[in-house]
């Protein structure tokens, strides 16, 4: 019975280059759907997933990654004398204008990190090198950002306010899709580039259990002044923590919790669940980006229904006389459902090789990710297979009320 399905289904190619083809654009829709919402998922957390830390520490009120209030830097001094830490580290994120030579201005996230660290910065630089970063205003950047910064290679300056800065590296897949573009330099260079270079006190008290941080700035008789060094009272975003050998973290945790007031210690994993169910649950996207994946399978469905029951209705006669001749609704049955499987499998196929071949053009372009998992890829299959055979179950409908006596009719 299998030949007849096959029978059935490539008697007419042009029909059947059409439905493949109406099969493919719905199976492609949902893929694409699902690519680009675990990709935008997996960008939000990129940086977080990249770090080597264990634990990351914040303040009690942090959000997500970037939504956050500072903590005082001298939780640094006070994370390396808890018991169980190896090594913590300092993240500064800040926010800017960058202009570039043409004069054209985005908006850019800077992350402020020490180049010589161990914890942070453990994404691949394809030009350039970290160490650069100890120059007096420099920065690195995703290479998806060129354009919407402006700029072509490293090398090529703009400005921040008052401030010519240099780029002197790219990295790669370090760009979160929901956010401006990233920059990164060392802790002194963002904390510069934050106070518009002049020179500045940051200073900063703890006040009702919240960390308040005033710039007291003086006189600068440079344009580009030298960056100084972070104070104990100069704000951080994070403090990067990796434990000891052996050390449980969650009783970690707990110790930094204690040691450093107003602050939350999160592992790294719950660190980018944390950000990630943020950007999901929180902004809607990803209701959106679901409900693209269900529209995309309704019309998969109504296509596939379509082709099924016009075929069917096309070969009634001849089902009729596979009834006539006492062949039961059950192997008729499994004739149209066999159709429908190779119907769901050969538009899956090409399906998955677009939608992969369009997520490395999107990603080299543009730095999207649409991100398709073998678990994914497994995912889309079984749902293809699911609307071709749910689909089939109408078209049969036909089948069932059909009378054999119309093989005998003229």
């Amino acid at each position: 019975m299998t030949s007849i399905a096959r029978k059935n289904l490539f008697e007419d190619i042009p029909r059947f280059l059409v439905a493949q083809a109406g099969i493919m654009f719905a199976v492609s829709l949902v893929t694409i759907q699902v690519g680009v919402f675990n990709g935008f998922s997996r960008s939000t957390g990129i940086l977080i997933d990249r770090s080597a830390a264990d634990i990351w520490v914040s303040s009690s009120d942090m959000v997500n990654l970037e939504l956050t209030i500072p903590i005082p830097a001298s939780h640094l001094a006070l994370a390396q004398q808890v018991e169980g830490v190896e090594r913590a580290e300092a993240l500064l994120l800040g926010a800017g204008i960058w202009r570039s030579s043409e004069g054209d201005i985005t908006t850019v996230r800077l992350f402020g990190f020490d180049p010589d660290g161990q914890l942070f910065a453990s994404f691949p630089v394809m030009d350039g090198s970290l160490s650069d970063l100890k120059q007096p205003y420099t920065v690195i950047t995703d290479k998806s950002n060129l354009d919407s910064l402006d700029v072509r290679q490293v090398g090529d300056t703009a400005s921040m306010g008052s401030l010519a800065v240099t780029l002197v590296g790219l990295t790669e897949d370090t760009q979160s899709i929901t956010s401006s573009a990233y920059l990164f330099s060392s802790l002194e260079n963002v904390k510069a580039i934050a106070t518009g270079g002049r020179s500045a006190n940051l200073n900063c008290r703890l006040q009702n259990g919240e960390f308040f941080c005033m710039n007291v700035f003086g006189e600068s008789p440079d344009e580009n002044p030298a960056p100084t060094p972070l104070s104990a009272t100069d704000p951080v975003t994070h403090v990067l923590i990796k434990a000891e050998p052996g050390t449980d973290l969650q009783e970690l945790k707990q110790r930094l919790q204690q040691s450093l007031p107003n602050t939350y210690a999160f592992t790294r994993g719950e660190m980018a669940k944390r950000t990630r169910a943020y950007w999901v649950q929180r902004t809607g996207v990803g209701f959106i980006l679901g409900l693209g994946a269900v529209v995309g399978m309704i019309v998969g469905s109504v296509i596939v229904g379509q082709i099924l029951y016009s075929s069917v209705a096309d070969h009634l006669k001849e089902y009729a006389t596979l009834k006539a001749m006492g062949v039961s609704n059950r192997v008729v049955y499994s004739i149209i459902i066999q159709q429908a499987l190779w119907m769901g499998v050969l538009g899956y196929i090409p399906s998955l090789a677009l939608c992969i071949g369009l997520g490395f053009w999107t990603f080299a372009t543009q730095g999207i990710m649409i991100l398709i998992t073998p678990l994914t890829a497994a995912g889309i299959l079984g749902l293809t297979v699911f609307m071709c055979v749910g689909s089939a179950l109408f078209a049969v409908q036909k089948v069932t009320r059909v009378d054999p006596a119309i093989v005998f009719k003229s």
